[in-house]
């Protein structure tokens, strides 16, 4: 059975984010230590035989086995849940065993599944390729097309709007509100990857998503050290997820959730600061001349710029944009950087530079990507925390000789 580490008795009802980003769900063993403990074990030991069957059957709460249960992911559950303002959390290997343990734990074969067509490359391709073999159907619309998805509702079959908000790698905002009275007027549930904006930039299940998904391998950690995933909600529809994670297994090992608890407690700090770098960064994109378009949410061109500004605090860390030259100028500046990491992953405190079109929506039909709008001109960056005027210089050495 999943054990539930709840915040320390004594501590107040309510805090504010930075106190529950570094308090929250810490359970303290029997040797007081002041960090969060690190249980590495596959099993547990029981008092008795009457015990193990009380365990086993959930009667009684406590750990059982690694694949279910451990003292130290249930407190990176509890920390996440807590600033998330969810009733549980349940952890996963990694953000995709997140999304795909969500869908089958909620939708059965010759159900439906309405998605945005702009997710994240691996995203698209669990909902075309591995869901369609199980019998699931998705259909993909504009995020930001409310008529769209009200026309994608299949009655009696559609189960789950799926979304993004701010989009993979264009950033586009989907209005959350406005989707989740439309999806709860024909009883379908709203989940929400909110890995871009993390607890601190935006609420989903505020705002009326059902669920909120995570992939913590981005800001949760923060330092590109580990995977991990997460799927936040009410206990009625976790613990669906948690039965699939039982029997299935894509479980997130002790270590990384130790890991990933650590990251927890700076994740304030960092994001904001992220997002302050990645506004400047913007803005001086904006205004280069070899530069055809920008996307950041907190720019005034940005298509969703007011929805933006009243769904999050900040823009948040992602900044696109698209080049004169298509893939050719692309890649003339990323191969001219020294100091981004060319790399696919984003959330870290390094600066990463990527080509979405040959990396993270590589896998998809061109059509695909144009429906997705990733072009070959286009370059996503992840604002890490170096000063923005060395980013600057580094991404100019690239831009001066397209």
């Amino acid at each position: 059975m999943k054990s539930n580490v709840p915040t320390p008795t004594g501590m107040p009802d309510k805090l504010s984010p930075e106190t529950l980003a570094v308090r929250a769900g810490q359970e303290r063993s029997q040797f007081g230590e002041h960090a969060e403990a690190l249980y590495l074990t596959s099993s547990f030991v029981f008092e008795n035989a009457a015990q193990a069957a009380a365990r086993f059957s959930g009667e009684e709460e406590g750990n059982v086995y690694a694949r279910f249960s451990n003292p130290t992911t249930s407190m990176f559950e509890a920390r996440l849940a807590a600033l998330e303002g969810a009733e549980d959390c349940v952890a996963t290997a990694s953000g995709m065993s997140a999304i795909m343990a969500l869908c089958l734990a909620h939708v059965q074969a010759g159900e439906h599944i309405v998605a945005a067509n702009d997710l994240f490359g691996a995203s698209l391709q669990l909902f075309a390729n591995i869901l369609s073999r199980c019998g699931i159907v998705t259909t993909t619309v504009d995020a930001t097309d409310h008529d769209a998805w009200s026309s994608a509702i299949r009655p009696g079959k559609t189960r789950l709007f799926f979304l993004e908000t701010p989009t993979n790698p264009l950033t586009r905002i989907a209005d959350i509100a406005a989707l989740s009275r439309l999806a709860h007027a024909h009883d379908i549930l709203l989940a929400v990857d909110n890995s871009f904006c993390t607890p601190i930039l935006q609420k989903p299940l505020q705002l009326g998503a059902d669920l909120s998904v995570y992939s913590a391998t981005k800001y949760l950690d923060g330092q590109g050290r580990v995977l991990g995933g997460a799927v936040c909600g009410p206990k009625k529809l976790t613990d669906e997820v948690f039965k699939y994670l039982r029997t299935a297994g894509p479980s997130l090992a002790a270590f990384n959730a130790w890991v990933l608890l650590k990251g927890l407690e700076t994740l304030k700090l960092r994001i904001e600061a992220q997002s302050a770098n990645a506004l400047t960064l913007a803005r001086w994109l904006e205004a280069h001349p070899r530069v055809v378009r920008v996307w950041h949410p907190d720019l005034a061109s940005h298509p969703q710029h007011a929805l933006a500004t009243r769904q999050q605090t900040k823009g948040g860390g992602i900044v696109s944009f698209e080049l004169k030259g298509g893939r050719e100028a692309a890649w003339q500046v990323v191969d001219a950087c020294r100091l981004l990491s060319i790399t696919a992953n984003l959330g870290d405190v390094k600066s990463t530079i990527t080509h979405p079109a040959t990396t993270t929506h590589g896998r998809l039909t061109p059509d695909a990507r144009a429906a997705a709008g990733i072009s070959e001109g286009l370059l996503r960056i992840s604002a890490g925390l170096e000063a923005v005027a060395d980013v600057e210089a580094d991404l100019e050495r690239g831009l001066s000789i397209i």
